[in-house]
């Protein structure tokens, strides 16, 4: 297995997204557009990067400079339980406020007020253990 966030392991991710109707599809049905960058607490920049046009990645890979629309930090280990176990709403939730999760750039609120994006960012989770 590729490590976590690194170029190989993105463009593996992007292919499990894509592949994924209850997260490519259902964010394809709003139009979703978005640059996500994926990295850990501390680090200047996150590590991994994916371009989301109509629900759909259209670029995955190390990340190189982009435009984030959505910045996610946690630790490895963290990042690691929610991939094995995937994490719900409720785990989401307490993942955010404990500081587990960190959106240093992002409306996590917006996002979990609204199903038709909640729902998706939480399959997201399962979809990274296929990468």
């Amino acid at each position: 297995m590729a490590d976590l966030f690194s170029d190989e392991w993105m463009k593996s991710f992007a292919d499990a997204w894509n592949a994924e109707p209850e997260l490519s599809g259902e964010l394809e049905k709003i139009g979703f557009k978005s640059t996500i960058g994926y990295g850990f607490p501390g680090d200047a920049t996150p590590t991994g990067v994916i371009v989301v046009e109509n629900g759909k990645v259209t670029s995955a890979g190390a990340f190189s400079g982009q435009e984030l629309s959505w910045d996610l930090r946690a630790s490895a280990d963290n990042w690691q339980k929610w991939i094995d176990k995937g994490i719900g709403m409720t785990g989401l939730g307490m993942a955010f406020t404990t500081g587990k999760l960190k959106f240093n750039v992002g409306d996590y609120k917006g996002m979990l007020k609204d199903p038709r994006m909640a729902g998706p960012f939480i399959k997201s989770f399962s979809v990274m253990a296929r990468a």
